[in-house]
């Protein structure tokens, strides 16, 4: 059966999609089809953070598939209040709402901070403060913050933009301040802009202008978060903390959800009639983030991101070192990316890499992203690399 050639027929363009069909997965390896094997280091753009087939996992999932998956908000779960209270104690903030998505945790993020506002001065038309080459989805509320003309243009009008800043630029922030801030977001780690991890300076002082100006303070972890850089939360390596935490991506490891988390400041601002979803936080979603929190516990998930995404760093390194077109390396944890000069598409690599066997997607301008399961060995770091360093040695 030609399932591409169905596929073209039946779904949307919208994607540049690779000419494979993925079949089945088995701890951090991907087979296609025709059984032809993957070592997958994007995990489903760092979503599935336990690898593929993890028992325990499946074995959750399965058991609340048996009792129940849907019962709207209207009601209590079970999994969704476990997995409320393992969010909340994990973020060290106060209130969390369950979401489909990471588009979806901006859009009530944004909710929040105008909310907020709105409450203090119903009269103003009230702005929030992005960065450029920043990413947060693509619903119109998420897009409006999205640095990037390129997603924006024939669905955002200019006058719905937000007001943007170069990012890690604490001084141009503050010369885009005016009467109408009501907030200011940014990802901790930009991901399609490029693996850019934020200065600690920088979002410190961010910290400070939205403690100053009573001001919400929204960072994107959704790609970032949940334990991808070596602590749970990227935030938590610069000893600042949000008003509002917008997360998504390995919160559920393969099963839609997002959630944004406030502060105890904010935890009240959206009142009954505010904010709704019919299915986010319903309780198969929830057994999901439940059980992703117990696993992160009992395998020892962030140490050992430390100590692999050291190892990662280490050989990405000497690979920038080893070829004059690589221009640097630069990301936390297993969250990384090396930059390619111009005479030396990306595209390119990734494609040869995809056809030796290794997955990969790329980010902004030219990089090259690493965005694997959390449970990667130093032997698969060493089959990548091998990998990679085949094909560049033809460039």
């Amino acid at each position: 059966m030609d399932y591409i050639k169905e596929a073209n027929q039946y779904i949307m363009k919208t994607y540049n999609r690779q000419s494979v069909v993925l079949d089945r997965g088995e701890g951090v390896y991907l087979y296609d089809v025709n059984n032809k094997k993957y070592l997958d280091f994007s995990s489903g753009i760092g979503v599935f953070a336990l690898g593929y087939h993890n028992e325990a996992y499946n074995d959750a999932l399965k058991a609340q598939i048996d009792k129940l998956l849907h019962t709207s908000n209207l009601y209590y779960s079970v999994p969704a209040i476990e997995a409320a209270k393992k969010v909340v104690e994990g973020t060290k903030l106060s209130k969390v709402f369950f979401t489909n998505s990471g588009t979806e945790a901006i859009e009530g993020a944004l909710k929040v901070a105008k909310k907020y506002a709105y409450k203090k001065d119903a009269s103003k038309d009230y702005e929030v403060i992005a960065m450029y080459h920043s990413f947060h989805g693509r619903s119109q509320g998420a897009l409006a913050v999205t640095g990037n003309e390129k997603y924006q243009e024939g669905f955002v009008p200019k006058a719905a933009r937000a007001v943007f800043a170069n990012y890690n630029d604490l001084e141009d922030v503050k010369s885009k301040l005016s009467d109408k801030t009501c907030g200011i977001i940014c990802e901790v780690v930009q991901g399609e802009g490029g693996i850019y991890p934020a200065k600690k300076e920088f979002l410190e002082g961010l910290r400070k202008l939205c403690d100053e100006r009573d001001l919400v303070l929204i960072f994107d972890e959704v790609q970032c978060g949940m334990g991808r850089t070596g602590t749970m939360f990227a935030y938590e390596q610069y000893g600042v903390k949000p008003d509002v935490v917008a997360l998504a991506k390995g919160l559920g490891c393969g099963v839609p959800v997002g959630a944004f988390v406030a502060s105890e400041k904010f935890d009240s601002v959206l009142v009954p009639g505010d904010h709704g979803t019919t299915y986010g936080g319903n309780p198969f979603a929830t057994c999901a983030v439940s059980k992703v929190f117990d696993l992160f516990k009992e395998l020892n998930i962030l140490d050992h991101v430390k100590e692999v995404g050291a190892y990662l760093e280490e050989k990405l390194e000497e690979l920038v070192k080893k070829y004059d077109f690589l221009v640097e390396r630069r990301g936390l944890g297993l969250m990384q990316g090396v930059e390619f000069d111009q005479k030396v598409p990306v595209g390119d690599v990734v494609n040869q890499c995809l056809e030796k066997g290794v997955i990969f997607i790329s980010a902004g301008n030219n990089t090259l992203r690493f965005l694997p399961p959390l449970v990667i060995e130093k032997a698969h770091v060493d089959e990548m690399v091998s990998i990679l360093d085949s094909v560049l040695s033809e460039k």
